[in-house]
């Protein structure tokens, strides 16, 4: 597995080594989002676990479905975490996702005190592959999670899921021309 470009808080880019139960979950991530994208959702998925690493709740885009565009699955992980966990709970988990976290899920994301983020592919890469297939930027600013949430670990891009990740978004854009 490459060491991903990752960030810890505000401080300096740096590198995080990714474990082989990161890896599982990711995978379950692309999983996730090849789904949603099979449902005529946007692809993206998020699994939310526990210190020990079990799975606690995994959700996936559901904007075109549920008719709602803030349907997304971190926001979803973040009510569920809200509703069942303590705060410390909540602090000790990991949100694995297949891309990172856009603002608004990201403030949601810090205001529920959820811990760490492992995310297959960055902000910065959705929005560089969306602008590389000539669509316009989305309604929202993309930025690094840490933007928004600065204490907050972030190990993002990862590889091989984020080149997984551009192929299931670049099957999203067949989609919407074909």
């Amino acid at each position: 597995m490459t060491v991903p470009q990752g960030r810890h808080g505000s401080g300096p880019r740096g590198h995080h080594q990714v474990s082989a139960v990161d890896e599982v979950h990711l995978r379950r991530c692309v999983a996730l989002a090849t789904q949603a994208l099979e449902n005529g959702d946007d692809p993206f998925g998020s699994v939310l676990v526990d210190a020990d690493g079990a799975v606690l709740a995994e959700a996936m885009n559901r904007e075109a479905s549920d008719r709602d565009p803030t349907a997304h699955p971190e926001l979803e992980l973040v009510r569920w975490a809200i509703a069942r966990l303590t705060p410390a709970q909540r602090a000790a988990s990991t949100v694995y996702t297949s891309g990172e976290h856009c603002p608004m899920c990201a403030a949601a994301h810090g205001w529920a005190g959820l811990g760490r983020v492992v995310a297959a592919a960055s902000a910065g890469q959705l929005a560089e592959w969306r602008a590389s297939w000539g669509l316009p930027p989305g309604p929202v600013t993309p930025m690094p999670l840490t933007e928004v949430v600065p204490d907050v670990v972030v190990i993002a891009p990862v590889a091989p899921f984020d080149a997984e990740m551009r192929e299931v978004h670049r099957r999203a854009l067949a989609r919407t021309e074909g």
